[in-house]
């Protein structure tokens, strides 16, 4: 699909399937300068999501995958050595608040607690962002938008997001798609006829009854699309399976079995 802005170009959309009224209530957000929160478990299509809309709504997009180790520098910028001198260099946020479009930061529970500090004063009525080293006090410009994700299911309370920061945003809860659409979603990203597709997502749907027993996290529809596209391309059905649907959910040799045992009552 292609979107056409101002008849001067024209920017290739991101293929999504829409589950519900997302479509509608990202677009009213980003009219009325709200903040957006993501929920839902890895793989369901959150980032797919935001690209789709970023490219519908024709805004640049910043995304940044949080981590650990991500503070809150890391995204406002900080003094870097050049030729000699010690020059500011704005981060991801600064940029995209300077510029307008969406910034994305994806898992945000993972970064450090410093993060959720940066984020308030962006996420109120006054959206601006302070940035202490230079002194600016940047405002956020009509086309700006945060948005930010994270996985429930999966954060223990350590990394659970706080209420005073969940409170601050819009929020839509992700799930993966029923059963026929996700058939469709996959049949088309990975090019394996539904037919096949179909069994292998009766599959994921016992995995990921598993989950919070065997495993942490049940079979994504991302790694259902990377398991189909193996298909597709020839290799082995089984071992592709083994590959993409049951290696990355576990390191646990019992585990393993069960989940291959699984595969092989359903699949043969």
């Amino acid at each position: 699909m292609t979107l056409h802005i101002n008849n001067l170009k024209s920017i290739d959309i991101p293929a999504y399937s829409a589950a519900g009224n997302e479509c509608a209530l990202f677009e009213t957000a980003y009219a009325r300068r709200l903040p957006l929160l993501l929920k839902g478990p890895t793989g369901c299509g959150k980032t797919r999501f935001v690209s789709h809309m970023a490219a519908r709504l024709g805004l640049p997009l910043t995304t940044v995958s949080c981590h650990d180790d991500l503070t809150a520098a890391d995204l406002t910028g900080r003094f870097l050595l050049k030729g000699g001198d010690t020059v500011w260099t704005d981060g991801p946020l600064t940029r995209a608040v300077r510029q307008g479009g969406i910034c994305y930061l994806d898992e945000v529970v993972e970064a450090r607690k410093d993060v959720a500090v940066v984020l308030h004063p962006l996420t109120d009525d006054r959206r601006i962002l302070p940035l202490e080293r230079t002194g600016e006090e940047l405002e956020a410009p009509p086309s700006f938008m945060l948005v930010v994700s994270y996985n429930p299911g999966y954060q223990n309370l350590l990394k659970a997001l706080k209420p005073s920061t969940r409170q601050r945003f819009v929020a839509i809860e992700f799930s993966f798609l029923p059963k026929d659409e996700e058939i469709a979603v996959i049949s088309r990203e990975s090019g394996l006829p539904e037919t096949d597709v179909a069994t292998l997502v009766a599959l994921a749907h016992r995995f990921r009854a598993l989950k919070g027993q065997d495993i942490e996290e049940g079979v994504s529809t991302r790694l259902l699309v990377y398991c189909a596209s193996l298909i597709a391309a020839g290799l082995d059905r089984r071992e592709a399976i083994r590959a993409a649907m049951i290696e990355p959910l576990t390191d646990e040799p019992d585990v393993r079995l069960a989940l291959t045992e699984t595969a092989r009552a359903i699949i043969g």
